[in-house]
């Protein structure tokens, strides 16, 4: 299992090691001794999974401090637009957003630690994806961020007239507008 840096400090991009022959594939999605080995001690409480079709954006999301959670996401079938943005106020990347193609296929995984917000676009017909939060969820601090935010510019690689997006989600507000308790 290789743990890669990306430019935001704490996110991080899990590949897995895949064993593949006739028969299909084998490889851990997740280790914990592995994950301590690499300096991470998240200790996950809650496994999320959602089915999207092609299409849907799902997002920004995120929870306030002290319910802020990390997040482990992969796509256990087909393939999405993961895309992160940095909230964390005192951070070099504030108010930025990065992106990683996270499919079946490719088995990578994001590691998303407290302070950012999380959506993602699904780019397949239909796409299955599994999340490890290391909090659970608590409506009371559940806020986001519009994914049409004119500022962030968010490329979500869908055709702006194929997004389909929850009526919660579209009345988001914009990123300056947003509730944020990071630093």
């Amino acid at each position: 299992m290789k743990i890669l840096k990306t430019e935001f400090e704490g996110l991080l991009i899990v590949e897995p090691k895949v064993f593949e022959d006739n028969r299909g594939y084998f490889y851990e999605s997740y280790n914990v001794n592995k994950f301590k080995e690499a300096g991470l001690e998240h200790v996950f409480v809650q496994d999320n999974q959602s089915k999207s079709s092609y299409g849907v954006v799902r997002g920004l999301h995120y929870q306030l401090e002290p319910y802020a959670q990390t997040k482990l996401v992969r796509a256990l079938y087909g393939k999405i637009l993961d895309v992160v943005v940095d909230i964390r106020k005192n951070s070099q990347s504030f108010g930025k957003w990065i992106s990683l193609e996270i499919s079946d296929e490719n088995k990578k995984q994001l590691l998303i630690p407290k302070g950012f917000a999380h959506g993602f676009a699904v780019l397949s017909d239909i796409a299955v994806i599994l999340y490890k939060c290391d909090e659970f969820y608590y409506p009371e601090a559940d806020r986001g961020i519009n994914y049409n935010d004119r500022d962030l510019n968010i490329n979500w690689g869908l055709n702006p007239k194929d997004i389909k997006v929850s009526e919660k989600d579209k009345l988001l507000p914009v990123f300056k507008h947003s509730e944020m308790n990071f630093k």
